[in-house]
């Protein structure tokens, strides 16, 4: 494990804290959770120096990365409510689109 930089890092695939959380939630089965996470930026670091909230996260890098990552995924969700033939609630991508477009500007702000 590289050193901690003494910046709060973003998770580089999402949040497997929250992954393994819905899978105990929905199976009962609960998965150990690695130490150290991968980071926006590359580095390895302490999971204790990653967080999901955009306020938290002071690693410009990983900011960055984080802003794509929502932005990319509200476009995903935005296509999904107007495709059609869609089975999903539109209200409810619609919804889950904003929230994602909201995350990326927040990782954006400074």
């Amino acid at each position: 494990m590289e050193h901690s930089d003494g910046h709060v890092h973003v998770e580089a695939q999402g949040d497997a804290a929250a992954v393994r959380n819905v899978i105990a939630a929905t199976f009962g089965l609960v998965g150990t959770l690695s130490a150290e996470a991968t980071t926006g930026c590359g580095l390895r670091v302490p999971r204790a120096h990653v967080s999901r909230h955009p306020e938290r996260v002071t690693c410009l890098p990983c900011r960055e990365h984080a802003r794509d990552r929502h932005k990319r995924l509200a476009d995903r969700l935005a296509g999904l409510a107007v495709r059609p033939g869609a089975t999903a609630d539109r209200a409810r991508v619609e919804r889950a689109a904003a929230h994602h477009r909201d995350l990326a500007r927040r990782f954006a702000a400074p």
